[in-house]
């Protein structure tokens, strides 16, 4: 097993990177084997590293978001606004497959590191550029020069208007979901790349918007629209019923039924056969229609159920119905534990924490690597002397000028 590999052994990875979706793709590439490198800008590093929540022990604090995220990655420490800085990261970009970049729109465009003068360099490069609204020439419209964070591209995509309830204002779903979403569309799409290098023997330029993920995700909306000419509402849908949360005795369980099927084996689980037929909900339209009526039906039959008792009666009649978590029940959940979901870190500073793991699992494949997070700089000295080769007299330069 030992000369197994990881999917990307053997790939590198420049990741000039901040905050959410760059980090979150580039340790995607880093737990299938890549070896990444993350460009961190001199004295503060990634923004991350300053957000709380914090682990701590003794004086030392290091932050949650960025352990989570920056896991089996190196840290390099470099000045691009240097003229000394930027030849530093070109000639990484020599050495390189794959670039990872989310900064603000022209940003690396104003420091002469765009593709186009990159793929100079390195014409197998493959470079994948994260924003909000889209970087590549033919594609841009009239956002395409604006910064945008999650919330942003919710709202923008059609999401926000849908989540809450048709009496309250739209919210968003849960923190950070566009970035970590166009972090794995942004892999998948460097995936597609190396495959057609393979080919063709050239990289070409990744460009992921995140506005175009968010309405990829929101196909049902987009469909709906299309077809039909309906406008989806918040909190109520118009085709099927029930959907939702629904309170038990000790807590809430999850229900979904899609076809008139489902909801024939419903009604016979909690005895009301004859809504199988009735006109006020034979159909999911009725259904959706008569929800007020029939909403009470069906917590009547759970008000003196346990989520348990209530999951093994409906599962086992064809109804896949499942409980409501808290963060303490998923740390607890034998299931999420069997699937390895929860996989544990150990920093040498601030101790063992657990954090999610990148889904799928590969039968040819090792298990992922588990180091921690970096410290800010921690690699950089290793990287110049054994990637690039600079002699220990250059290195000393470099970092008497705070370029490194």
């Amino acid at each position: 097993m030992s000369n197994i590999q990881r999917p990307l052994d053997g790939i590198r990875v420049i990741a000039l990177e901040q905050y959410m979706s760059g980090p979150y793709c580039s340790m995607l590439l880093a737990d299938a084997g890549a070896e990444v490198i993350k460009i961190e800008r001199p004295g503060s590093g990634d923004p991350r590293r300053s957000i709380p929540p914090f682990a701590e022990s003794g004086d030392i604090k290091k932050a949650g978001g960025f352990m989570a995220y920056n896991r089996n990655k190196k840290s390099l420490v470099l000045n691009l606004r240097i003229d000394e800085g930027r030849q530093v990261y070109k000639d990484l970009i020599q050495k390189a497959d794959v670039v990872v970049e989310n900064l603000t729109p022209g940003g690396v465009e104003r420091m002469g590191l765009g593709y186009d003068t990159l793929k100079e360099l390195n014409p197998r490069l493959v470079y994948a550029a994260i924003s909000g609204f889209g970087r590549l020439d033919g594609y841009k419209g009239p956002d395409s020069h604006r910064p945008a964070f999650d919330i942003v591209v919710e709202a923008m995509s059609g999401i926000m208007h849908l989540v809450g309830f048709e009496d309250k204002p739209p919210s968003w779903t849960i923190y950070g979901m566009a970035d970590i979403y166009s972090g794995m569309c942004t892999a998948y799409g460097i995936m597609q790349a190396l495959f057609m290098r393979e080919k063709t023997g050239k990289g070409q330029f990744v460009d992921s918007a995140m506005l175009d993920n968010m309405l990829s995700l929101n196909e049902r909306m987009v469909m709906l629209y299309s077809i039909t000419g309906q406008k989806p509402k918040r909190g109520r849908l118009m085709h099927l019923f029930p959907r939702g949360a629904f309170k038990c005795k000790d807590g809430y369980l999850a229900l979904n039924i899609p076809d008139d099927i489902m909801w024939g084996r419903l009604c016979k689980v909690i005895d009301q056969e004859n809504l199988i037929e009735d006109e006020r909900s034979r159909t999911g339209t009725a259904r959706a229609a008569h929800s007020i009526e029939l909403t009470p039906i069906i917590e009547n039959w759970l008000k003196n159920k346990t989520r348990s008792e209530a999951e093994l009666l409906l599962n086992e009649n064809g109804v896949p119905v499942g409980p409501v978590l808290t963060a303490e029940e998923v740390f607890a959940s034998e299931q999420i534990e069997a699937r390895k979901g929860l996989i544990e870190i150990v920093d040498p500073d601030v101790g063992s924490y657990q954090f999610a793991r990148t889904p799928v699992h590969l039968s040819a494949a090792p298990e992922i690597p588990t180091e921690p997070a970096p410290n800010l700089g921690e690699h950089t000295t290793e990287i110049l002397s054994s990637l690039l080769n600079y002699s220990e007299e250059k290195i000393q330069n470099l970092e008497k000028h705070e370029i490194i």
